[in-house]
């Protein structure tokens, strides 16, 4: 099951980094900056909605496979990690929460990978700490692309700030957490 409907969706947030990203390089004849930013937030949106759809219909039709459970978290973090590093460019997002955003993806998806080859992915399975700081941060993104007064009452620029600054907070709690759990298990292997 290589090319399964979800595993497609999966690949679909993937193909929309660098339509996410272009958005902003697009020249001023053809749109305003508060158009890119409505142009760049509903993409987001449009592509962030596909994981937890393509989770849906893998379960639902039966679809679920090992190469679509190993690209799932990859395309999330791709697209992520992009828009993040778009924001840093923006000056929208301060480059220490990028830092300490994609340090942890690649230092538990390290962890992660080196846990599974040992016989111990159980340790470092997904937890709720994970979970919340994925919610901060895909609500974050898109107010911080957005970057304006939303129904005429949310000032989405200091609510992402403040929602990706607590994200930055959850991810490193997240990762003190998954290496808490998983230091009895480096520790039986470094001996």
């Amino acid at each position: 099951m290589f090319m399964t409907i979800p595993t497609i969706m999966t690949w679909t947030r993937i193909f929309a980094i660098p339509l996410i990203v272009g958005v902003f390089y697009l020249p001023d004849a053809l749109g305003t900056q508060a158009e890119k930013n409505l142009i760049a937030t509903v993409m987001f949106v449009v592509f962030a909605a596909t994981d937890w759809l393509d989770g849906y219909l893998a379960r639902k039709l039966n679809q679920t496979s090992s190469f679509g459970a190993f690209l799932d978290p990859v395309a999330d973090k791709f697209l992520v990690c992009a828009c993040v590093l778009v924001l840093v460019h923006l000056q929208r997002a301060d480059v220490f929460v990028a830092l300490i955003i994609i340090g942890r993806e690649i230092a538990i998806s390290a962890l992660r990978e080196w846990m599974a080859q040992i016989g111990a992915s159980k340790s470092v399975a997904v937890h709720m700490i994970g979970k919340l700081k994925t919610v901060a941060q895909m609500v974050a993104i898109p107010f911080l692309l957005f970057d304006g007064v939303l129904f005429g009452i949310i000032n989405t620029h200091v609510w992402g700030v403040w929602l990706i600054w607590a994200a930055a907070v959850l991810t490193i709690w997240s990762m003190v957490y998954y290496l808490q759990k998983a230091i009895p298990e480096i520790r039986a292997r470094a001996q």
